[in-house]
C-alpha cells in the first residue's frame, strides 16, 4: 500500500471557491434522536419508483421494507423508525417536486426488524449474493447521484473494470460529512471497499482524498494497513469539482470518459466513501439504509453540526436540533452552494442523497445583478467538461434545443463552475438544466 500526493492539477478547468469547511470540520458526528414522524418518499434514486407493500394502519419496525422495487434499476425504501403507517400520499420532495411518500408516526420504542442481523461469513459471499443484499438494502449512491449501487456493480461483460476509485474528495464547499466518516469509521469504509473489490476484481484500486483533509488521508491509510487491503491512497490538490467522477478518473488515470459515455467505457468505476460504508452494513450486518450522515452548516445556522439522521426526518426537525435558523438567513439548500438545490419549505425530508443542509445568510448568497455577456470566456476556461456555457445558454434561451444537443448540453455535470466565474451573473446552470431536460424529453419521445 502506498501514499501518493499529486502536486499538479489533473483535469482541465475547475474553480477555487471559498471552502468554508471550518464550520464543521472538527465537529464529531452526533446521533440525532429519532423524530416523532418521518416522511419517506418511495423514490430516492435514479430509476423506477418502488411500489408500496404497506398500507395505512400497518405497524412497522426499523428496517422493515416498505416498497417493492419497480424494476431492475430500482431499490426499495425501509422504515427508519418503528410505529404506525399513518398515510401514503404525495408530499414535498427536496428535489423541488412532490412525491408519493409513506408517513410513519413513531411509537418511541425504536424497535428493529429481526431481519437486521450480523453475518459472520460476510467476506465469503459470492458476488451475486452481495449484489442482491446491496439491492434489497436500498442502496443508491450516497454521494448525491443516487444511482442504484447494485446496477453500478454489474458492468456488462464487454465493459470490464480494471480500475476502482473510492471517492473521498468531498470538494463541495461547506460539506464535511465524508471527511468525518473517514475519520470516525475508516475500518467500515475499507471493509465496504473490500466487498466492492471482491465483486469487481479490478487490477488497480485507489482511495482519493483532497489534500485539505490530510488527517483523513492518514486515517484511511492506517485502516487500509490494518485490513490488509491492496490499494493506493492518493492526496489530490484542492480544486472544484475534483469529486466529480469523470474529473477524478482523469486526475488519477489520465483517461477521459468519452462524450455521452460512462466511466465503465474507460474501464473505471467510482464509489463514494459513504456508499462503501453502507455496502459493508448491508452485506455484513444486513442493515438497510435507514440513516445517513448530514452536514448541517452555513452562517444562517445557530450551531453547525455533523449529524447521523434517520431517513425521512423533516429538515425543520434537523435544524431545531442545531439551535434553529438565525435572523437574516436568506437561503436553505439541500447540498452545498455549488450543486445544492434551494428549498421552498422546511417540511421536506432528509433522503438518501442528502449530504448536507446549508443555510446561507445574506452575505453568503450571490446577489449579482444579471448583465449582458461580455464574451470574456471565463466560463469556457472554468468548465471541466470543455463546453461553451454561454453559447449553450443562448441556444437554450432561444429554445434551439437541437443546437444545444449538438454543443453537448447533455455532457454538462451541473457543477456550477461557469456560473461561479461569470461576471455577468448569467443563470447558466438553470439554462443547462432546462436544456438537458428538454433534450432528454425529445430523445425519449423519439424512442
Amino acid at each position: 500500500m502506498a501514499l501518493r500526493i499529486l502536486t499538479r492539477r489533473g483535469f482541465r478547468g475547475g474553480v477555487h471557491p471559498p471552502e468554508n469547511k471550518e464550520l464543521t470540520a472538527e465537529k464529531p458526528i452526533e446521533i440525532l434522536p429519532p423524530p416523532p414522524v418521518v416522511v419517506i418518499p418511495v423514490q430516492q434514486h435514479i430509476g423506477a419508483p418502488g411500489q408500496p407493500i404497506v398500507q395505512a394502519g400497518d405497524r412497522v419496525r426499523v428496517g422493515d421494507r416498505l416498497t417493492e422495487p419497480g424494476g431492475y434499476v430500482s431499490v426499495p425504501v425501509h422504515a427508519s423508525i418503528s410505529g404506525i403507517v399513518k398515510a401514503i400520499e404525495p408530499r414535498p420532495h427536496p428535489l423541488g417536486t412532490t412525491a408519493l411518500s409513506i408517513v410513519i408516526e413513531g411509537d418511541g420504542q425504536d424497535e428493529w426488524s429481526d431481519t437486521v442481523v450480523d453475518d459472520e461469513a460476510w467476506d465469503q459471499l459470492p458476488a451475486e449474493e452481495i449484489r442482491e443484499r446491496i439491492r434489497m438494502a436500498g442502496l443508491a449512491g450516497m454521494g448525491g447521484a443516487a444511482f442504484p449501487t447494485h446496477v453500478k456493480l454489474s458492468p456488462p461483460p464487454n465493459k470490464p473494470i480494471d480500475t476502482f476509485i473510492l471517492n473521498g474528495a468531498e470538494c463541495e464547499p461547506y460539506l464535511t460529512a465524508d471527511h468525518r466518516l473517514m475519520l470516525e469509521y475508516p475500518e467500515e469504509i475499507v471493509r465496504g471497499m473490500k466487498i466492492i473489490l471482491r465483486v469487481l476484481r479490478p487490477a488497480k484500486a485507489f482511495i482519493a482524498i483532497e489534500d485539505n483533509k490530510m488527517d483523513a488521508v492518514r486515517a484511511m491509510r492506517q485502516a487500509v494497513q490494518r485490513e490488509g487491503l491492496s490499494c493506493e491512497v492518493v492526496a489530490l490538490p484542492v480544486k472544484y469539482p475534483q469529486g466529480a467522477e469523470k474529473q477524478l478518473i482523469k486526475a488519477l488515470t489520465g483517461r477521459e470518459v468519452p462524450r455521452g459515455g460512462l466511466p465503465m467505457d474507460v474501464g473505471c468505476l467510482v464509489h463514494n466513501v459513504g456508499t462503501a460504508r453502507a455496502i459493508y452494513q448491508a452485506v455484513a450486518k444486513r442493515r438497510p439504509v435507514i440513516d445517513r450522515v448530514v452536514t448541517v452548516t452555513g452562517r444562517g445556522v445557530v450551531e453547525p453540526k455533523n449529524l447521523l439522521v434517520r431517513i425521512g426526518t423533516p429538515f425543520s426537525f434537523v435544524l431545531e436540533h442545531c439551535g434553529g435558523i438565525r435572523d437574516g438567513a436568506a437561503r436553505v439548500l439541500m447540498g452545498g452552494p455549488m450543486m445544492g438545490i434551494a428549498q421552498f419549505t422546511l417540511d421536506v425530508p432528509v433522503v438518501k442523497g442528502t449530504s448536507g443542509i446549508v443555510v446561507l445568510n445574506q452575505e453568503e448568497v450571490d446577489r449579482r445583478q444579471m448583465a449582458v455577456c461580455i464574451r470574456c470566456a471565463r466560463c469556457i476556461d472554468a468548465c471541466p467538461m470543455g463546453l461553451m456555457p454561454t453559447t449553450l445558454y443562448h441556444l437554450v434561451k432561444a429554445k434551439r434545443f437541437e443546437g444545444a444537443q449538438d454543443y453537448g448540453v447533455l455532457d454538462c455535470i451541473e457543477c456550477g463552475s461557469c456560473a461561479y466565474v461569470c461576471p455577468a451573473g448569467l443563470p447558466l446552470v438553470h439554462a443547462m438544466k432546462w436544456g438537458k431536460m428538454e433534450v432528454s424529453r425529445k430523445l425519449r419521445a423519439a424512442g
